[in-house]
């Protein structure tokens, strides 16, 4: 059964940073493309970005320049590292386990949705 477990949410200050990672279970993640995605109340969840299994990467052109995606095969976790956040960065974040990344989005994702980690971003 695929799982994931996101973490490493919380709240923090406009130019502030955070981290966030994500373990998955259940894949060959050697060969597993994993994304990023984030929602709030009042929009749809989307896709922030996507690594392929040897490392190429692609971002929504939102978090370009600010977010960095990265793996560690031999530990099985990706991370996200977001630096100068913004207030429009404040959602719950959910990674997500998948077949390719059609650009900055992991589809079809295989894993069912996490309970995401809340990142907050204030002024």
């Amino acid at each position: 059964q695929v799982q994931v477990r996101e973490s490493g949410g919380g709240s923090v200050q406009t130019g502030g940073s955070l981290r966030l990672s994500c373990t998955a279970s259940g894949v060959d993640f050697d060969w597993t493309y994993m994304g990023w995605f984030r929602q709030t109340p009042d929009k749809e969840r989307e896709a922030v970005a996507c690594i392929s299994p040897h490392g190429r990467i692609y971002y929504a052109d939102s978090v370009k320049g600010r977010f960095i995606i990265s793996r560690d095969n031999s530990k099985k976790w990706a991370y996200l590292q977001m630096n100068n956040l913004k207030t429009d960065d404040t959602a719950v974040y959910y990674c997500a386990a998948g077949g390719a990344c059609r650009t900055h989005i992991v589809e079809p994702v295989a894993s069912p949705w996490g309970q995401g980690t809340q990142v907050s971003v204030s002024s």
